[in-house]
């Protein structure tokens, strides 16, 4: 398909962003684009074909996409975008990780939103904690939020601006102690028993046999598979950490029938433009897989990772090998699978049953 036989403009359509695509008609021209674009749509009510905006077509189209930061940029006063600009390049210096930079990105630039045509430079400490003070009681944000804002307030005015290091005394809404939300062995053959696509059940098995987190699942390249030593490489995860972690054997038919099947070229799990799969659609996948399968639980797709843990934990594993296992920087954040875990319950009796 030659793109430059056809045009592509950006738009919306039935409250969505999409890609018109134009070109002389012609019934070759149509099918080669029906070829490399089956997920196209023809709008009956403008007549001309168009694709949903996202950035894997874009990608594909060769269209820039539009970033976090010059998205957020054209809602800020001129008077506060230099200080946003500088902002945004001391995060790119730090390199700190994309879901970082978004998150400071957004929270800094909801303060500069509010303030409108006043500088933040201009701002006071008092006036300052009044705007968190606002967020809690106001807005109602929650504790994880504020740490996320008062984070990037800090980093501003600590990192930017090279101001002394602050202290921001807010009352804040105590964070209630969840425990992981899990599967049983019995509900996950259910859900796998209920997924019928290759691709979609050997992402799930993965998950699940590997206890990954959903964005590591979908960065899998071909290359971080070590067959041999049964080993896949879990590169640049969360905390820009690399770690190895066991391949299931009973995968390994499985994987190499998906390889010889759909022939991938650099991702393990290529999505419709030959990119990385999504992590959108992966948590799509393990929704329809919960309905189809009758489980009622309030749980996403992370599950997966919580019961891996959780079951072995419960099959003898120690502790400090599931801690190197999921990546965890703390062994603390590995024991609340005590919490969860039946192992050392199951075998205690309640007095009522001795009465």
């Amino acid at each position: 398909m030659n793109l430059k036989s056809y045009t592509f403009l950006l738009g919306t359509h039935r409250n969505k962003n999409v890609i018109w695509v134009h070109f002389t008609f012609s019934i070759k021209l149509k099918n080669e684009f029906r070829k490399r674009f089956p997920s196209a749509k023809w709008s009956q009510t403008t007549k001309q074909w168009y694709l949903l905006d996202f950035p894997a077509v874009r990608s594909v189209l060769n269209i820039k996409v539009d970033s976090a930061y010059s998205k957020l940029k054209k809602q800020i006063h001129p008077n506060n975008k230099i200080a946003f600009q500088k902002f945004n390049q001391q995060l790119e210096l730090k390199a700190y990780s994309p879901n970082t930079c978004r998150m400071y990105l957004s929270e800094f630039a909801h303060l500069l939103i509010i303030l409108n045509h006043i500088s933040v430079d201009s701002l006071s400490h008092k006036r300052l904690k009044d705007y968190f003070l606002y967020c809690v009681k106001t807005l109602k944000m929650k504790e994880r939020k504020m740490n996320g804002k008062i984070n990037a307030v800090k980093f501003y005015f600590e990192k930017v601006m090279h101001e002394p290091k602050m202290f921001f005394d807010i009352p804040r809404p105590k964070t209630p102690a969840t425990l992981p939300k899990m599967l049983s062995k019995a509900e996950i053959k259910r859900l796998f028993n209920q997924v019928n696509n290759e691709k979609h059940l050997l992402i799930l098995k993965l998950c699940y046999g590997m206890g990954l987190r959903v964005s590591e699942i979908v960065t899998i390249k071909i290359h971080h598979i070590d067959s041999d030593r049964m080993q896949v490489l879990i590169a640049g995860s969360k905390g820009k950490k690399d770690r190895y972690v066991n391949l299931p054997e009973s995968i390994l038919d499985a994987l190499r029938t998906y390889y010889k099947n759909y022939k991938p070229k650099e991702w393990l799990f290529e999505g419709q433009y030959k990119g990385a799969y999504s992590s959108r659609s992966v948590q799509a996948v393990f929704k329809r897989a919960m309905g189809k399968a009758g489980i009622k639980k309030q749980i996403g797709i992370h599950g997966l990772r919580h019961s891996y843990a959780t079951h072995l934990l419960e099959s003898g594993a120690d502790l400090r090998f599931i801690q190197q296992l999921l990546g965890h920087h703390s062994i603390k954040t590995t024991q609340i699978y005590t919490h969860v875990s039946n192992r050392t319950r199951s075998n205690l009796k309640s007095p009522l049953d001795s009465l």
